[in-house]
């Protein structure tokens, strides 16, 4: 049980609504933030117990930003939570948002979860995440869900709009996709059930390296060169 579960099940707070697997999720690409001060951006605060459990993991040295619809949200505020009332879906009111705020280390989208709603977040606020921070989208089986917006391989939802990311990770090896921001400055994609994480970090394009002495005939990579050229004239 990391601490966070440990938070969620033996500690005093407000409510936290969460699927079980999430806690080890945070933990596995949070833990290394530990111990250092950075800013998180929650979407959708709900009671506020999620943020009284950033508070604990990080012990008081997270700055904490936090966005929710309801204005009654905004008496959770509290000397290290600031708390900006308004619509994850409004253009608007996240380009206000990205200048009242530094850049964050993590953004947290616990949002209203339909599909502009994640779709809106993502466009506007990816590029306010630090270089090496976290991007997390949850509940992404809203995408499966018509009333939230989605449905099985509907174009629309933000599963269809995230699997573009993972061709513009590979970008560098193919002139069919563009080489874009996405792809300078994501290291990796991360899919569970219902979430995904995106680590970011400057990106260059990458170079394959050998070490070692040769002992024998490399027939694969004859193989390759053969298939690079057949590959070059496809194109």
């Amino acid at each position: 049980m990391n601490e966070l579960e440990h938070f969620f099940k033996n500690e005093d707070h407000r409510m936290i609504h969460k699927w079980n697997h999430y806690f080890e999720i945070y933990d596995r690409h949070l833990h290394h933030l530990k111990g250092k001060k950075i800013n998180i951006l929650e979407i959708g605060i709900s009671h506020g117990g999620s943020l009284q459990m950033w508070e604990y993991y990080f012990k008081g040295m997270a700055t904490i930003y936090a966005v929710d619809i309801n204005p009654e949200c905004k008496k959770l505020e509290s000397d290290n939570i600031k708390i900006f009332i308004g619509s994850q879906e409004d253009e608007s009111f996240l380009k206000k948002l990205k200048q009242s705020i530094p850049p964050v280390d993590v953004l947290i989208d616990d949002g209203g979860h339909t599909m502009k709603q994640q779709v809106t977040t993502f466009n506007q606020l990816f590029d306010h995440v630090a270089e090496n921070g976290i991007y997390i989208c949850e509940d992404l089986h809203t995408s499966y869900w018509k009333h939230f917006g989605g449905g099985y391989k509907k174009s629309r939802s933000f599963i269809e709009f995230s699997k573009n990311f993972i061709d513009k990770l590979h970008a560098w090896h193919t002139p069919k996709v563009p080489i874009d921001a996405i792809t300078k400055n994501t290291h990796s994609l991360h899919y569970y059930d219902s979430i995904l994480v995106m680590e970011k970090r400057k990106m260059e394009k990458p170079f394959d390296v050998k070490a070692g002495n040769s002992s024998i005939e490399d027939v694969h990579a004859k193989d390759l060169v053969a298939n690079s050229l057949i590959y070059k004239e496809a194109e």
